[in-house]
């Protein structure tokens, strides 16, 4: 794996050379209930990013900070991007990618509002003929049923929860203030999902769900699922375009 936030342009310059493809995590800036940081999903998708990067020898690119949080905005702290500016990001990036003659893109998102942009962003880039393989913690709501004691807010609904609550024990315990740790299990609207809706609407704290049997352990039980799985995507798709 070469890292791109400490390699020169001579390291990268022959990374690329050597045929190795882009790992870009994009997370958000968002809150995460009274017990987490807001830049979890940050710090989350780099960590998966790097498991990730280390397992296909791949570029490790800096991550996306800022994502499109605008469900999140009723709470201090969240700054989101609209969804066309994540979108240009990525494919303004991708383009950089492209020019220097990367020849695959792999996203890791760690954000469920920046699915859509980082999907329509990964069409354009592959019409520019950039493959873009974008990728939300694969296998992750059978992993989480596995090792979880807690159950989800909603069907594949994790926020602030046992599951993100053990990701970031795992890779920023420092951050991680349990003492604060509460459980809400809000009642999620009937239109819920079909309508734009910002969750502060019917929810008080931030977390959805249980977050206080979190432990590092079941957050590197999760990571280490989601990566393996990934490399396994990565890999067939590798094949796919020759890369």
């Amino acid at each position: 794996m070469l890292d791109a936030a400490t390699a020169s342009w001579e390291d990268v310059d022959a990374g690329i050379k050597s045929g190795l493809i882009a790992v870009l995590p994009v997370g958000a800036v968002e809150q995460h209930g009274p017990h987490l940081p807001l830049l979890t999903d940050t710090v989350l998708a780099t960590g998966v990013a790097r498991r990730i990067a280390e397992g296909t020898d791949a570029l490790l690119l800096p991550a996306i900070a800022y994502g499109d949080a605008w469900t999140a905005e009723g709470w201090a702290g969240t700054l989101s991007l609209s969804p066309d500016t994540l979108r240009a990001t990525v494919i303004d990036l991708g383009r950089g990618l492209h020019r220097m003659g990367v020849r695959g893109l792999v996203t890791i998102n760690g954000h469920f509002g920046n699915r859509e942009p980082i999907a329509l962003a990964a069409r354009s880039l592959s019409e520019l003929g950039l493959p873009v393989l974008h990728l939300d913690y694969p296998h992750l709501e059978a992993l989480a049923a596995e090792h979880m004691e807690s159950e989800p807010a909603g069907p594949g609904f994790y926020h602030a929860d046992e599951v993100e609550t053990s990701m970031m024990l795992a890779l920023a315990p420092d951050s991680v203030r349990l003492d604060r740790a509460a459980p809400e299990y809000p009642e999620f609207p009937p239109l819920f999902g079909s309508e734009p809706m910002k969750l502060s609407g019917f929810n008080s704290s931030g977390v959805f769900g249980d977050p206080r049997p979190a432990t590092a352990e079941k957050g590197e039980a999760l990571i280490t699922g989601i990566a393996a799985e990934s490399v396994r995507l990565i890999g067939l798709w590798r094949k796919e375009h020759g890369l």
